[in-house]
């Protein structure tokens, strides 16, 4: 191989690299969403956040992540889903923007 290949060899896998880094930093931080409460498990993120937006009354039954109905108090839960889902999304931003540094 020439001089330019070897670049080319070396930016391609520096791309797959990055891009595969990417994809474990979703896989990392999407696991770390889940969490008990109430009797259920529940998944932080906007579709919780919607459906408990959504509630009519403080108290309400709703499906957790496999498929069993659980009555909540509203606000405990929204106050939960909430929290983890900030605190998981800034460490994955932190992380995502050391990894672009790197890169």
């Amino acid at each position: 191989m020439d001089m330019n290949s070897d670049s080319l060899v070396k930016e391609i896998k520096s791309r797959f690299d990055h891009a595969t880094q990417k994809k474990l930093l979703r896989e990392k931080y999407s696991s770390k969403m889940t969490f008990a409460h109430a009797g259920g498990m529940w998944k932080a993120g906007p579709e919780l956040i919607n459906v408990l937006n959504a509630c009519p009354d403080e108290d309400c039954v709703i499906e957790d992540l496999y498929g069993v109905p659980v009555k909540i108090n509203v606000t405990d839960l929204q106050f939960l889903a909430q929290q983890r889902w900030q605190e998981q999304m800034n460490a994955w931003l932190e992380e995502h923007n050391n990894l672009k540094r790197e890169r």
